[in-house]
């Protein structure tokens, strides 16, 4: 299945973080290429005070690491999909293979398992309705235990956000 991201921390990873270290999580999920000095004179430390402060924050898992955000549009990829899925049988056998095909989806964005009427739900970008029926049919479908897809496209991304609220 997807490895769980519930795993045992340490008393290091598990004090919390103070009014400093969400400020300078505010500002990276700003702007993620602020540089060293910039971020550290904006919450007042020296840089390497700061560099002590972000290695102690990678270090506890809160930031888990840098990424740029891209337009998926201008890649061609002009729709955005949630994909409900149940399995037929829910055998740990049936859930690990279709989790392991999951991952090795580019396609799919998250993967989240559900309580409710649907096992899973999917966020997926494809390029259009034909790279869409083909997921849908001839990838997801075929997966040992699938029983029911429902995709569901997205109209309008009224909000897209990547960042946590840190209050």
């Amino acid at each position: 299945m997807l490895k769980d991201k519930a795993v045992s921390r340490s008393a290091e990873q598990l004090k919390p973080l103070d009014e400093r270290d969400r400020e300078v999580l505010r500002l990276l999920q700003e702007n993620g290429r602020i540089t060293s000095a910039e971020l550290a004179r904006r919450v007042n430390l020296s840089t390497p005070g700061l560099q002590k402060r972000l290695k102690k924050l990678e270090a506890n898992g809160a930031i888990a690491g840098y990424v740029a955000l891209i337009d998926r549009e201008v890649l061609g990829l002009d729709l955005l999909c949630f994909v409900q899925v149940n399995l037929a049988r829910h055998q740990p056998e049936y859930a690990d293979k279709f989790c392991d095909r999951v991952q090795e989806l580019s396609e799919v964005l998250e993967c989240h398992h559900l309580t409710g009427e649907f096992d899973y739900l999917l966020k997926i970008v494809v390029r259009d309705r034909h790279h869409l029926e083909t997921l849908l049919s001839q990838t997801l479908a075929p997966i040992p235990g699938v029983d029911r897809i429902r995709p569901n496209i997205v109209l309008n991304e009224v909000k897209a956000s990547t960042s946590l609220p840190l209050d």
